[in-house]
């Protein structure tokens, strides 16, 4: 990921779209996706994601999907103006995914009284959830860890060839 350099802001790229309403499948279908992808929205139709080959190719490839929908995409490379600009950006991104690693703690705290069939589809289920944040997830939040240790937890004692690997 291209971050801020020493002098300012590092780069982002941009979504800029336009769909029609109907049918609403299609909007549908790329709002998901932008959701998954854990996207900052800037405005209607406007959303952007910290800069690297991987965000810009997933980006490319919904723009495409957007054209071929009926709508209008174009994509940009841009820099905040200010780094409190940036810093509101990405404090916003983090807030979004530490109320998900919240909600993972939770739910693994929850299903500590389960039986261990239903503790193990939630150790399951979990670890998939976990994988999905990691993968969105731009500026760590510290609930990160406490999530994933939540949920080994949950799962009781393992070795560590067991583990699932989580990239840093």
């Amino acid at each position: 990921m291209t971050r801020q350099s020493a002098n300012g802001p590092g780069n982002w790229v941009l979504l800029s779209y336009r769909m029609p309403r109907e049918p609403s499948t299609p909007r549908i279908t790329i709002w998901r996706k932008l959701k998954r992808l854990g996207v900052a929205q800037l405005g209607d139709g406007l959303i952007a994601l910290p800069a690297d080959a991987r965000t810009r190719e997933h980006l490319d490839w919904i723009a495409e999907e957007i054209v071929e929908s009926g709508g209008a995409a174009t994509v940009w490379h841009a820099q905040p103006a200010t780094l409190a600009q940036e810093r509101e950006l990405a404090a916003a991104m983090a807030a979004a995914r530490r109320d998900e690693y919240r909600s993972v703690i939770e739910q693994a705290t929850a299903a500590g009284s389960a039986n261990d069939a239903e503790r193990l589809r939630t150790v399951r289920r979990l670890r998939d959830e976990l994988r999905r944040i990691h993968r969105r997830d731009y500026f760590p939040a510290t609930e990160r860890d406490t999530a994933r240790e939540a949920v080994e937890a949950l799962a009781g004692p393992r070795t560590k060839a067991d583990a699932p690997e989580m990239m840093p």
